[in-house]
């Protein structure tokens, strides 16, 4: 396959949305340096870095050549498994170490001050030195007596970590000396989760059957026990702000607080999360609480309720399913509306994950779920979303959103401007509970909402009110013989267009809906619709996988597209409805170009694309897939290279993997290709010799050099200032943007206030050091320490340099050759045209009377000369032809 094949054309993977969490616990580090404990949560072959304080995303890992198995951290490092070795990560996405050596997927990681403890699925205890990545020790337990499941290390027991088993013991081991110290008999019953307790001595052990024990490991006694009736103990944290509350979470969702002075339940959270709760930790000297569970949610708790329990503070989630519809909701092309198979509709930001939004879970009565108890899990949410319309011209003012629901006949309405779901149920008076409703669409004013329904009939709704607006056709309300495939208006709302399973497509006047005053036969079977309102295209996926396309206006079809082989899943126009994607079954994305009716652009994919939406600016392709639960962004090509489409061939299909949440894939596999050692790239003073470089300093050091005299005058105090009578000590500086000290002191018993320098030479310290210049380094110096100066002190160093002000005609020779240098070495142009000014302007006259001086300032004139003729051809070139371009 040749290069260009082994890509798509036009698209290109960008990044994926929506993932926040899985199975795998998160890890909860404090920085000391931020101020901020940072959480770390997997999503399969990344991990994400948020903040506490925003739960803003922060940073993405780099990709690691499996998912995601356990994760681990201290204060220097992040420790992920993934298959058979270990990574370790600085901030979040510099990888440092690698540990290899089990030959097995690894389920259990603990940092045990320079050394880390790893456990793989074989049973095999591994100890690895951090910093050196050497093993340090290797231990291989029997299965059949002592199947390692948990690892902790209990406060206070020196070079000593406890070990629980499958089969119900634990054993304290010390890892200096490799030898076992003590086995616990156990319980007879599986040991899930082990956690070291506030008390010294004491660690809380989760069984199996839903005990959960407090233990003091040095007497080998049982403190206190609970049985757990939520389901069995998943993980399990303590309060760590000085209150006696233990909180445990369940393989349900629940979180149950426990009164350890009362040996009671104190409190409980019921469907905390929608599936498993992964991870759980109580937040140092805070009463807050992190969660994260694979139903792809991390979430903040504050224990601040009456009755000690805790409440949701913050949260980042995604969908707990795979999303089916995606749907672009705004002009501007920033946000997508998600729904899936969990009953909820998302908004994910294209721009910022900061933005995204959950707005809720449909449900038949929104009020009576806001109000329900904690303790009660809500029984009233509604079937899967299946279709989404939406228009946002009267957002502010009412519902913009309607969504029908698998199995139900109702449609529900949602805010966008609230972010949350509608009062309104969109019922038809006399429905039979067994129809459904099939398609639906918003009209281009907000106002209108049209459903079509498994029995044909076609009804209106109004969308601020909710009331029933009438039905299109006569006999028995019916538009269609047959289940409607699709409904549309225009975007004058003049006309309706239904697509129904009796093959016709009928053309509506939108006002007057008894009867269509167009019919239009179909030769195939039509299985959805997609209208693009601005161009009058209608499109329609049939059943034999092509696509037809027919014009509203004329009322003709136009075009038909063959080449998927699969059931056709979503279609939809490009902003300027010059394109039509398709996706299908057989994992195939196609772009048409519609005025040629050919196909542009093909590539599969690993997993069908469930639907598609492209961005109304043009600039993604967002796409859904079987059993992902993120939304794929694609990256349009033509909007920064340069492509040339031409006809592809069905059966040369490239395959691309899905965009990832990482920008760039680093080689994990071989850690000497990632080098962090280099310094930060610095830009050269000066690219090339032959080209003109400007200094970089600021412009309040040489713009107003010619100009000083007037920004003095306008400057001056109209009030002169007030000399105290006895003006405090000072210790005289010298003239420098640097502050330095005149440390001469005045000679012992000398009364007199006049200085006297003990050479008779009045020269500044800058023109001695100019008059001491013999080659073409020091002149640079010289012009270094020029350029700290401020306007002022250069005015004076330039004013000085006349011999009747002090200075000397040598000085003042030295001073043109230090220009000529400067401006024959193409560097600091602005610099040096501005110090040229201010000489002239100062020393005119003592220049034409003085020979010496006229020979270096020829030179100089001819070196200036030489750069602004250069100068000026380029700009005065550029000039003729941006002007030509503008005439054209």
């Amino acid at each position: 396959m040749s290069e260009e094949r082994r890509s798509s054309q036009i698209f290109t993977g960008a990044r994926v949305l929506g993932y926040v969490s899985t199975h795998v616990p998160f890890v909860a580090r404090f920085i000391k340096r931020r101020g901020e404990t940072l959480l770390c949560t997997s999503v399969g072959k990344w991990f994400h870095t948020y903040g506490c304080d925003k739960f803003r995303l922060l940073s993405v890992s780099g990709e690691h050549p499996g998912p995601i198995t356990c994760m681990t951290g201290d204060s220097f490092h992040v420790y992920t498994a993934s298959e058979n070795d270990i990574y370790a990560w600085r901030r979040g996405c510099e990888l440092k170490h690698v540990y290899k050596g089990h030959q097995a997927p690894i389920h259990q990681l603990l940092p045990f001050g320079v050394h880390l403890i790893s456990i793989d699925k074989d049973n095999v205890l591994k100890i690895f030195d951090i910093k050196e990545g050497s093993e340090f020790l290797d231990l291989k337990f029997d299965e059949t007596h002592f199947k390692i499941t948990t690892l902790c290390h209990p406060p206070t027991y020196l070079n000593k970590i406890l070990l629980g088993s499958k089969q119900g013991q634990l054993q304290i081991w010390n890892i200096r000396t490799s030898k076992l110290v003590y086995t616990f008999k156990g319980w007879d019953s599986p040991v899930t989760v082990t956690e070291a307790a506030p008390a010294i001595d004491v660690v809380a052990i989760a069984l199996g059957n839903g005990k959960i024990i407090l233990h003091n490991l040095r007497y080998d006694q049982e403190v206190m026990e609970f049985i757990h009736d939520w389901g069995r103990v998943s993980c399990l944290t303590f309060r760590m702000d000085g209150v006696p509350i233990m909180v445990t979470g369940s393989t349900q969702g629940h979180l149950v607080m426990w009164d350890l002075e009362e040996k009671r339940v104190k409190s409980q959270i019921q469907s905390a999360h929608f599936a498993k709760i992964a991870g759980l930790q109580c937040l140092n000297s805070e009463p807050l609480m992190v969660t994260n569970s694979q139903d792809n949610s991390l979430k903040m708790w504050i224990f601040d309720m009456p009755d000690g329990g805790a409440r949701l503070l913050k949260k980042r989630e995604g969908h707990s399913l795979p999303p089916t519809i995606v749907r672009y909701c705004e002009p501007t092309g920033g946000n997508i509306l998600a729904a899936g198979s969990d009953s909820s509709l998302h908004i994910m930001n294209t721009v910022t994950e900061t933005f995204n939004k959950s707005m809720g879970k449909a449900s038949y009565n929104r009020k009576a779920s806001k109000k329900k108890k904690r303790y009660q899990i809500d029984t009233k949410i509604l079937p899967q979303i299946t279709n989404i319309s939406s228009c946002m011209q009267r957002d502010k003012q009412w519902d913009s959103i309607a969504t029908l629901h698998e199995g139900k006949y109702l449609a529900t309405t949602w805010s966008y401007n609230r972010m949350c779901m509608g009062t309104h149920k969109l019922k038809p008076p006399d429905m039979e509970k067994s129809t459904l409703s099939t398609c639906l669409t918003v009209t281009h004013c907000g106002n209108f909402v049209i459903i079509g329904y498994s029995n044909g009939q076609v009804h209106k709704f109004n969308m601020q009110s909710g009331l029933y607006r009438g039905h299109y056709g006569k006999e028995n309300k019916q538009a269609h013989k047959g289940a409607l495939r699709g409904v549309e208006t225009d975007i004058c709302n003049q006309r309706l267009i239904t697509v129904g399973a009796d093959d016709k497509l009928k053309f509506w006047h939108f006002k007057t809906a008894t009867t269509p005053y167009h019919v239009l036969r179909l030769d195939e079977s039509v299985s959805m619709t997609k209208c693009h309102r601005e161009s009058g295209l209608l499109a329609l996926a049939n059943e034999d996988f092509t696509i037809t396309l027919v014009d509203i206006d004329t009322m003709r079809v136009v075009r038909n597209f063959e080449g998927h082989v699969g059931k056709i899943n979503d279609i939809d126009f490009d902003c300027q409805s010059r394109w039509l994607v398709s996706s299908s079954m057989d994992c195939t994305i196609c772009t048409w170009d519609i005025p040629t009716s050919q196909l542009v652009d093909i590539f599969s994919v690993e997993q069908p694309c469930t639907s598609l939406t492209m961005s109304p600016t043009g600039d993604y392709l967002a796409t859904s897939h079987v059993g992902e639960l993120g939304i794929c962004l694609w990256a349009n090509r033509l909007l920064y290279s340069k492509v040339f489409l031409k006809p592809v061939d069905r059966n040369d299909v490239p395959r691309l993997k899905l965009p990832t949440t990482a920008a760039e894939k680093p080689d994990i596999d071989d850690i000497g290709t990632i080098d962090l050692g280099d310094d930060e790239y610095k830009s050269p003073e000066q690219i090339s010799e032959e080209l003109l470089t400007l200094s970089g300093q600021p412009t309040s050091r040489w713009l107003n050099l010619l100009n000083l005299d007037v920004i003095k005058r306008r400057n001056k105090p109209k009030i002169p200032l007030t000399v105290p009578k006895s003006a405090p000590f000072f210790l005289p500086t010298i003239p420098s943007l640097d502050l330095e000290f005149d440390l001469e002191k005045e000679k012992a018993g000398n009364t007199k206030k006049l200085l006297i320098p003990d050479t008779l030479s009045t020269l500044t310290p800058f023109a001695k050091k100019l008059n001491s210049c013999e080659n073409e380094s020091d002149y640079k110096e010289c012009l270094e320490k020029l350029k700290l100066m401020s306007a002022s002190a250069i005015e004076a160093e330039v004013t000085s340099m006349a011999p009747d002000a002090g200075g000397s005609v040598d000085v003042m020779r030295k001073f043109l050759i230090m220009l000529d240098i400067l401006i024959r070495s193409n560097r600091d142009f602005e610099l040096a045209q501005s110090y040229l000014s201010i000489f002239l302007k100062m020393h005119t006259k003592l220049i034409a009377q003085e020979d010496e001086l006229m020979k270096p300032l020829e030179s100089v004139e001819e070196s200036a000369t030489r750069a602004w003729s250069r100068l000026q051809n380029h700009l005065m070139y550029n000039i003729c032809v941006v002007k030509a371009l503008k005439d054209m």
